[in-house]
């Protein structure tokens, strides 16, 4: 499973690229209005520090299929690694069929069964994020989603890639995994809890210790 990271801030987009441990970018329009930047160019910023693919999303406001295509043809334009995050919906699944004919590379984002999976893969969609955290909240297991679409796709040889999204904690990261997922898209304090959980930690701590009580801070 690769990693994206969650985010619209530049600052945790390089510290998670400079450890090596991210292949993509997932961004939307509410944690690019949290900086406060200029979308466009919050988005040329992050594609000259991250070498995969960069969700940009289509604005939250935008909701005819050709508003979202003249939108993702701009996204698509700031570089080559650019993807067009466009919601589940009428409007959006042609907005994909005309984006994905054109050579520009989409993710259908919204996503909260397999059978709208299975829509967005068909109007050509490279990625298909399910918002298992949000499943979560309605008290439905939403791994389960992920588990169900994984076999799904297997079985009928669905070239479409299964994001998980909306990422609660280090728990779902590992369901996902286990699950499935291609790709889990995750926010950088839950990456940094997983880099170093309380046990990790303590063991730093007390080998310090142990080599200080010897050598001091030779």
């Amino acid at each position: 499973m690769k990693f994206f990271i969650d985010t619209a801030n530049v600052d945790e987009i390089i510290e998670a690229n400079d450890m090596g441990i991210i292949s993509g970018v997932t961004t939307n329009p509410s944690l690019i209005a949290r900086e406060g930047r200029d979308y466009m160019e919050v988005l040329k910023e992050i594609s000259e520090i991250v070498d995969g693919p960069i969700s940009g999303e289509v604005k939250a406001t935008t909701t005819d299929c050709r508003g979202m295509v003249e939108e993702g043809e701009a996204i698509a334009a700031i570089h080559q690694n650019m993807v067009v995050k466009i919601p589940m919906t009428d409007e959006g699944l042609k907005a994909i069929k005309i984006l994905e004919r054109e050579g520009i590379r989409t993710n259908c984002t919204l996503i909260f069964s397999s059978n709208q999976a299975l829509l967005a893969a068909a109007a050509g969609a490279s990625y298909v994020s399910l918002f298992l955290g949000r499943i979560d909240d309605i008290n439905m297991h939403g791994i389960d989603l992920v588990r169900e679409l994984s076999e799904i796709f297997s079985v009928g040889g669905v070239k479409t890639e299964i994001i998980a999204a909306s990422i609660r904690n280090t728990i779902h990261v590992t369901d996902c995994a286990l699950a499935g997922a291609d790709i889990a898209t995750v926010p950088y304090k839950i990456l940094m809890q997983m880099v170093s959980p309380p046990l990790t930690d303590a063991g730093i701590v007390k080998f310090q210790e142990d080599y200080r009580a010897v050598f001091g801070d030779k």
